[in-house]
């Protein structure tokens, strides 16, 4: 990045281009990102023109729509012509409608067909994940005839490490490997060697989940049917790391509320609008507190020592509650927290949010002691580490269960509930207490 930002710098644009000829596609795509917005613009116009195609491809979706709406209509169309038709398809799904649309009628008919077939189903789906380049062969068909079909190509398409068998209407049977293609004899039959307890992917079922299976039984692609069961595509494992991609993006990024800020260079005004959102639902429950403590202001201006260990009752509940929260979260993602494991994990949260309560209640309380050398407030705060805690732990495990009922995505907001909670019952509970006992 420091060769290409002393080349803009100097207007050296010819330097850029010599290098991005040398450097991969998903390289260069990093590179971009990593520009500020003039720069990338300049930058972007020293890439060789049947290249465009392939830095589009590794392109973030925010980079890639904003550096494709700038582009010319036809250069547009020129680089889409290059790209795989699921790439293709995520690249009209990011840009304008009326763009998209123009992108389709350049395609030639069959091609154009097979887009909208594709764009029909949602982003977040199997359909909208799969490419329509998989090899489909009949079971009764022998394995050299398979052979001299595969050589009269002149590619296979990337990660074909196995061959769909369907029948004359379509539907899927089974499938079949390329390793056994390749060392088995011309004259035996492919249904002699095709698996039938292969299961194939519904187009409906959601992305995280097909990305689970592809992990779990460390598949390089699948076939994709729709509700009859009629062979409509594929997903191979580039199209699933792009998913897990997202996915880690999304639990990073959501968690600050920056789950749309993709682009680092992203402009003021888009990004100040994006996180003032979050910053005015963060002050809302900022308020909650307040409004809590300014129900015990009496109590506060009598024992001022009680002002200096609010914060810690409050930090103890909130990171305690963060530990659960990324827990539940984590096993909702990967599919092993469900109906039947939920009371489980809620009854050993609760176990550690005990044992560590009361670990830590007389840890604080002993040094209260010291310092305010007052029993009772050692006492008060122990008793209010423990309880928060305790809430802590039930709060970390019900609040992402109850979103995910009510639609809402717990990676996104679950913090700041639970942030909220752990505040409003750690001062409660500590300042309550306070005034029963000291007033």
């Amino acid at each position: 990045m420091r060769l290409v930002l002393e080349a803009l710098e100097e207007g050296k644009l010819k330097r850029i281009a010599r290098l991005f000829r040398k450097l991969h596609p998903a390289r260069i795509a990093g590179l971009l990102e990593s520009l500020p917005a003039t720069e990338r613009a300049a930058a972007w116009d020293m890439i060789d023109g049947e290249r465009t195609a392939k830095v589009l491809r590794h392109l973030q979706e925010e980079v890639r729509r904003r550096l494709a709406a700038e582009m010319d209509l036809d250069h547009l169309v020129e680089a889409a012509r290059g790209l795989e038709p699921d790439d293709l398809v995520d690249l009209i799904q990011d840009l304008p409608m009326a763009t998209g649309r123009q992108i389709l009628e350049a395609m030639d008919r069959r091609e154009r067909e097979r887009l909208q077939s594709m764009l029909s189903y949602p982003e977040d789906s199997a359909g909208g994940l799969m490419n329509m380049d998989q090899i489909a062969v009949r079971a009764n068909i022998r394995v050299g005839t398979l052979l001299r079909y595969l050589r009269l190509r002149e590619d296979l398409p990337p990660n074909t490490d196995k061959f769909f068998v369907i029948d004359r209407k379509q539907h899927y049977q089974g499938m079949l490997r390329t390793r056994r293609v390749l060392t088995a004899r011309p004259e035996t039959l492919v249904s002699e060697l095709m698996e039938t307890d292969f299961e194939p992917v519904p187009a409906d079922q959601p992305s995280d989940a097909v990305a689970r299976r592809f992990e779990e039984e460390d598949l390089s692609s699948a076939p994709v049917v729709d509700a009859d069961g009629r062979l409509l595509g594929r997903i191979t494992v580039d199209d699933v790391v792009d998913v897990i991609r997202e996915q880690a993006a999304h639990a990073i990024m959501g968690m600050a509320g920056l789950d749309e800020e993709t682009d680092m260079f992203a402009p003021v005004l888009a990004s100040s609008r994006r996180r003032a959102v979050w910053l005015g639902i963060n002050l809302i429950t900022a308020f909650l507190a307040a409004w809590v403590i300014g129900l015990f202001e009496g109590t506060l201006q009598q024992v001022v020592a009680l002002a200096v260990l609010m914060p810690i009752v409050a930090s103890m509940g909130g990171i305690a509650g963060s530990q659960t929260l990324t827990l539940v979260i984590r096993g909702l993602a990967t599919g092993q927290l469900g109906g039947g494991n939920t009371r489980i994990l809620l009854l050993k949260e609760a176990g550690i949010g005990l044992l560590n309560g009361l670990l830590w209640a007389l840890v604080v309380a002993a040094l209260a002691i010291l310092w305010f050398g007052d029993w009772a407030i050692g006492g008060i705060i122990a008793v209010a580490i423990l309880l928060n805690l305790l809430c802590a732990a039930l709060s970390g495990v019900a609040i992402p269960l109850l979103m995910r009922r009510l639609g809402i995505d717990p990676a996104l907001a679950g913090s700041v509930v639970l942030t909220t909670v752990t505040d409003i019952v750690g001062f409660f509970a500590f300042l309550g207490l306070a005034t029963l006992v000291l007033l």
